[in-house]
């Protein structure tokens, strides 16, 4: 009987394991970080010298046994406040937020420590029967990266 080779070949043996849920992971948390961007479908939000107020929340997950306790160890998440309040402001239109929310997945899995993340951006009082509308979502490192 013949093995299979994608269970035993070396990329495999290297690859990254799936989450985890059961593992100990570290949770880093950036909440609550306000910007003014481009974004929306409504006319209003279509002017770029009105920008849309959003709201963003990161949680990042990362294997560990214990916190780290020297700077060599931690999950840095000043670059992730940093694109969201000095870059994005910066962008030309994006009429999702999706966009926005996958591109910061993205930026988050840039570090290859972090196992999951999740994201949430939200427009505060877009409409006057609202606290916020948005999207979040949670993703998994794809595998194999």
């Amino acid at each position: 009987m013949k093995q299979d080779e994608t269970t035993h070949s070396p990329a495999a043996a290297t690859a990254r394991p799936a989450f985890d849920p059961f593992a100990s992971h570290q949770k880093i948390i950036v909440r609550g970080m306000k910007t003014d961007i481009n974004v929306g479908l409504h006319p209003w939000e279509t002017h770029p010298e009105h920008p849309t107020r959003v709201i963003v929340d990161v949680e990042m997950y990362a294997r560990c046994e214990r916190l780290g306790d020297s700077l060599s160890t931690i999950i840095d998440y000043d670059p992730i406040r940093a694109l969201v309040t000095r870059d994005w402001p910066k962008r030309p239109h994006t009429p999702l937020l999706e966009t926005w929310a996958e591109e910061l997945v993205a930026f988050c899995f840039a570090d290859p420590r972090i196992d999951a993340c999740r994201v949430s951006i939200v427009k505060p009082y877009i409409f006057p029967e609202t606290e916020a509308v948005g999207v979040e979502v949670f993703r998994l490192r794809p595998p194999g990266t």
